[in-house]
């Protein structure tokens, strides 16, 4: 363990809402980290219809690192910020309500700020599902096939990369871009790190740092969150026009290309049998996720590796669809 003297202390900070069954454990996680040196848990509560607030106000009573405040409007990035501003400490490290660090995690990211001498540093998310549904989607959220190739998702060669999961900051560097964008409220990290990156700063992944996430456990509720997570994007990419690139375009062109096809084939019987042609396009599409995505699901049970497809065609078209929509 590193000498308590040379670890600086550190301010760990994470925003939260309806997260009155998770909180309690996931606070205590982040308690439990073997960091020599000093550190506190900064924890932003929005206007939640559980009681979380409750939950969050208790834990503070007992445990004075942690630090309880409001965030009125409930949006993520503005509880990141009111999470930093109420930090006393100049090394900012990232939690998540639906993530658990590891218990290495704040002596390992802190050294590597030190050895990188970058503004950001970060891993990958490491999705486990805890049932069915879950175990697909973190299939699909862990394949190039799926949620696509960024290093912070699939894993790479350690080095720069434009953004990474969660991340360590150095105050300063926040400071200097304004920290969070509050016009985002999906999409804020990779624009976050966009900004560092044009500022001239920075952000280095190592896929060393892995961070386990739990994913959405319904259709329904993935379905949504990619939805709009797929919008906002569109919003980044509109602000930031070089962010463009056949990642993010592809699940749009995926969704048109499927719409176009059926549009045709339903017009076949009045102008003509040739525009039956226009089913290569879903039947291509549905057998490319059939394949690749039992291929994907190797190694895991039946049951889950059934669904995976279905993970990966839940992501395409809700994210794909909520881009083209604009959705909020």
């Amino acid at each position: 363990m590193a000498d308590p003297t040379s670890s600086p202390p550190v301010s760990v900070f994470m925003t939260v809402l309806n997260e009155e069954a998770a909180l309690e454990t996931c606070v205590a996680r982040i308690f439990e980290q073997d960091y020599a040196g000093d550190f506190e848990l900064v924890v932003a509560v929005g206007p939640s219809k559980d009681d979380t607030w409750g939950v969050a106000s208790r834990l503070a009573e007992k445990e004075p690192r942690l630090t309880v405040v409001r965030n009125p409007t409930g949006y993520t990035p503005h509880g990141l910020n009111a999470a930093i501003a109420a930090a006393r400490h100049d090394i900012l490290v990232r939690a998540d309500g639906h993530a658990f660090l590891p218990d290495d995690y704040l002596t390992a990211v802190v050294a590597l700020l030190e050895s990188s001498g970058a503004a950001n540093v970060g891993g990958r998310m490491v999705p486990e599902g805890d049932g069915t549904v879950s175990g697909a989607v973190a299939v699909a959220m862990s394949s190039p096939y799926g949620i696509g190739g960024a290093a912070f998702h699939v894993g790479g060669e350690a080095g720069p990369q434009p953004t990474v999961y969660l991340g360590a900051f150095r105050r300063a560097a926040l400071e200097e871009i304004g920290g969070y964008d509050e016009h985002f409220i999906r999409a804020q990290d990779w624009e976050l790190n966009h900004r560092l990156r044009e500022a001239g700063h920075l952000v280095w992944f190592d896929p060393a740092l892995g961070v386990s996430y739990h994913p959405r456990s319904s259709w329904k509720a993935f379905a949504q969150q990619q939805f709009r997570t797929g919008g906002w994007r569109r919003r980044v990419i509109e602000e930031h026009r070089n962010t463009a690139s056949v990642r993010y375009l592809a699940p749009p062109l995926t969704v048109l290309a499927i719409l176009v096809g059926l549009l045709a084939a339903a017009l076949s019987p009045l102008l003509g049998g040739w525009l039956l042609l226009g089913l290569a396009a879903p039947v291509g599409y549905l057998a490319m996720v059939i394949v690749l995505g039992l291929l994907e699901g190797r190694g895991q049970p039946w049951p889950v590796r059934l669904r995976v497809p279905v993970a990966f065609a839940v992501l395409h078209l809700s994210w794909g669809t909520g881009f083209l929509l604009r959705a909020r």
